[in-house]
């Protein structure tokens, strides 16, 4: 088989996986997806996925899309539930069945036991005329023509038109039920966008012993020994009240013992070369928000003193600090 072969092969597949989409999104009768959303909307609980084998596999991607998107979901696998897993579904909750002949032995197995919690059943059939169906409060069509395997054996065509559905069930609720992105960062810490929204400058600051101060009145060589001992490249400058007055990081430093001669360092205070009253960020402030602070700007600052209400110093942050958490 030469690559053109190939490559024709893999369109074909992938084609008759599209077509096979638009045939359900054809077929679906209104009345059963207007109900099927009504269920899970109105659901007081949670989502409880069932599924063998296969739609087994499809059923936990589509429970993780769910719970992602708003609507707490979760897979149970009808063997487990037969064996005491039963026990977390209740009817507050509404289970949603995955099967393309309806006939599995451990789904029907489970059926008596979900009707005596009084739990609404939604199923993605391939089979309209199976037990599944007949006792299920909604039937959703999820039926192929045919695998797109070549012996029409292997659950490909199949699969592929039950994710979609499901992956359209749980976008839907995710619009109905009118997630914002805040919301969807909430279930998202981990990635890039939930770290935008919901990272503070106060999970990322160093405060108490970690952050180094001195006072107003301190002399450069305390200034000095301040830097080294907080190893964060800069020191907060405060008054008696411990309100934040200034900022010396150790560019400044540097910078003015450079233009003095020996004699002129002895007398040499932090108010002389510490930059008075400094942009500064509050513990609530997005993380996000601190970094465009100390970036979008024609000079770029790396630390940020850290205030409260009081004006009081709480803490750093450095841009090191924010860029290290995968802003």
């Amino acid at each position: 088989m030469n690559d053109a072969t190939n490559f024709s092969e893999v369109l074909g597949f992938l084609r008759m996986e599209a077509q096979a989409i638009e045939q359900t999104a054809a077929r679906l009768q209104p009345d059963q997806v207007q109900r099927a959303i009504e269920l899970l909307v109105n659901c007081k609980g949670k989502v409880v996925l069932l599924g063998i084998g296969k739609s087994g596999i499809i059923a936990q991607k589509i429970a993780a899309t769910m719970t992602s998107t708003g609507t707490p979901a979760l897979y149970l696998h009808p063997s487990d539930a037969l064996h005491g897993g039963i026990g977390i579904v209740n009817a507050e909750d509404v289970v949603v069945v995955l099967s393309n002949s309806g006939e599995t032995d451990e789904v029907i197995a489970l059926l008596p036991y979900l009707k005596h919690r009084q739990v609404p059943l939604v199923a993605l059939l391939g089979n309209l005329n199976s037990t599944v169906a007949k006792r299920a409060d909604v039937v959703l069509d999820v039926s192929v023509a045919e695998e797109a395997c070549p012996l029409n054996l292997a659950p490909t065509t199949s699969t592929t038109v039950a994710l979609a559905l499901g992956d359209a069930l749980a976008l839907t609720l995710m619009r109905v039920k009118g997630l914002t992105p805040d919301e969807f960062a909430i279930n998202h810490p981990a990635g890039q966008l939930g770290k935008r929204l919901t990272l503070k400058v106060s999970d990322l600051m160093h405060e108490g012993e970690q952050n180094p101060t001195v006072s107003a009145e301190a002399q450069w060589l305390e200034v000095v020994r301040a830097i080294s001992r907080g190893g964060l490249g800069a020191v907060n400058v405060i008054d008696s009240h411990g309100r934040l007055v200034g900022l010396i990081t150790d560019g400044d430093l540097r910078r003015a013992i450079e233009r003095l001669d020996h004699a002129s360092l002895e007398g040499l205070g932090c108010g002389e070369f510490m930059t008075r009253n400094p942009i500064a960020a509050t513990p609530d402030l997005l993380a996000f928000d601190a970094l465009r602070l100390m970036e979008d700007r024609l000079s770029q600052i790396s630390v940020l003193p850290v205030v409260d209400e009081q004006h009081t110093c709480v803490g750093l942050i450095r841009l090191h600090d924010i860029v290290r958490s995968g802003l």
